[in-house]
């Protein structure tokens, strides 16, 4: 693909150069590439020297056609893009061209010239930058059609991705707008417009600041009620990222009551799985998140005995995900200090949920199927009795 690339740039290099030679506006004419090298900026040396390649084997010449950055890139300029091309060219094949070209007649070389012209401005990509902004003129076109909202915000789910992007997204006033449109009636549109808000703050602290600052976050917590099971999972996947690791937005998210939100999702069996695994997962990254700040207050919810219980009884599942999920938040939640561990064992009876899933992953050991996997969870399992019982010893030692 490269080499036909080159080809075709060559071709043009050589046709629009040589149309300013017929018509006059180079007059340099010692020699049938002279326009050509005048059109470029640089003497014919320079050209030729960087045509040619280091080695003569074949491996250098795999070694140039692989050295086409700019070709990945994008060209600033027409001018760029051809000197590139003359650049990457056989200096004899480039100067035979040259002088095929001349043999055409002045309006032979005008209407090729144009032609090329066209053909480049149909092969030129926009820039990552000028697709979100024509993403984001479409979300704020009021007369754009609901598929042309539901086209804009998927390109801005997979434009977004790379950190630059996302950083670029509330430069180019697309932020705001995306927040906009979580209060659109359309709840596709809700769903994706609260999946590109959780694509573009994951793991960026300054995106989450700034859809912070904007009030997206009580818009989605509201939202992860919604009755569409798709558009609360989204919304609860950028609930998630936009307050992980971050001490504002969980400051926000308990004064919003966002930890009652998981409760009620952990504690009703009829929800959605993907849903209850979202919501055990947040609780286990908000109680990773407070061993990492020691210093800082934790929230009452790690000692609400209900909302403990609704992290334990996930334990009960038969659903593998869940349970793992639920015993990496059981076991954050048992290193925390304000944790009881009396509450765990009498309300929450977490020694009888372990040892019923030991139970359960017994039989699974015996299953080809799951076994590996059965044991790795067997594995955290202990890991988490462990824990127990040693902050369970602590509370019940008594002095002497």
């Amino acid at each position: 693909m490269e080499r036909v690339a080159i080809r075709f740039l060559v071709a043009t290099a050589v046709i629009l150069a040589a149309a300013a030679v017929i018509s006059g506006e180079l007059v340099d004419e010692t020699s049938a590439t002279a326009g050509l090298l005048w059109s470029t900026g640089k003497d014919e040396p320079d050209l030729l020297s960087k045509a040619e390649p280091e080695n003569s084997d074949d491996s250098s010449a795999a070694a140039v056609v692989n050295d086409h950055d700019d070709l990945d890139g994008g060209f600033s300029s027409l001018e760029g893009m051809l000197h590139w091309a003359i650049g990457h060219s056989d200096p004899t094949k480039l100067k035979e061209s040259a002088e095929d070209v001349q043999r055409l007649s002045a309006s032979e070389l005008q209407k090729r010239q144009l032609e090329l012209k066209e053909l480049m401005e149909k092969m030129k990509m926009p820039s990552d930058a000028e697709l979100m902004q024509m993403a984001i003129d479409d979300l704020n076109n009021s007369s754009s059609s609901l598929e042309d909202r539901q086209r804009a915000l998927q390109e801005l789910l997979i434009l977004v991705e790379p950190l630059d992007n996302a950083n670029d997204l509330n430069k180019l006033g697309g932020l705001a707008i995306v927040i906009q449109e979580l209060d659109h009636p359309d709840q596709d549109i809700r769903r994706l417009s609260a999946w590109v808000l959780g694509k573009a703050c994951q793991n960026n602290a300054a995106v989450q600041k700034q859809i912070l600052e904007l009030g997206a976050l009580s818009k989605l917590i509201k939202m992860v009620k919604s009755s569409s099971i798709e558009e609360a999972i989204k919304a609860l996947y950028a609930v998630s990222t936009l307050i992980r690791n971050n001490l504002a937005g969980q400051e926000f998210f308990y004064a919003e009551d966002g930890n009652a939100m998981l409760q009620e999702i952990l504690s009703n069996s009829s929800n959605d799985i993907r849903l209850r695994r979202k919501a055990v997962s947040v609780v286990a990254d908000l109680a990773e998140y407070q061993l990492e700040n020691i210093v800082r207050a934790e929230s009452p919810c790690f000692r609400n005995r209900f909302f403990l219980k609704s992290v334990v009884d996930l334990t009960a599942s038969t659903d593998l995900d869940l349970q793992e999920k639920a015993l990496v938040a059981i076991k954050n939640l048992l290193q925390l200090k304000t944790t009881e561990a009396l509450v765990l064992k009498d309300l929450c009876n977490l020694d009888g949920s372990l040892e019923r899933m030991r139970q359960q992953l017994l039989d699974l050991m015996a299953e080809e199927d799951h076994r590996d996997y059965a044991v790795d969870l067997e594995t955290l399992r202990r890991e988490v009795e462990l824990i127990f019982h040693e902050k369970l010893g602590k509370v019940m030692k008594v002095p002497t």
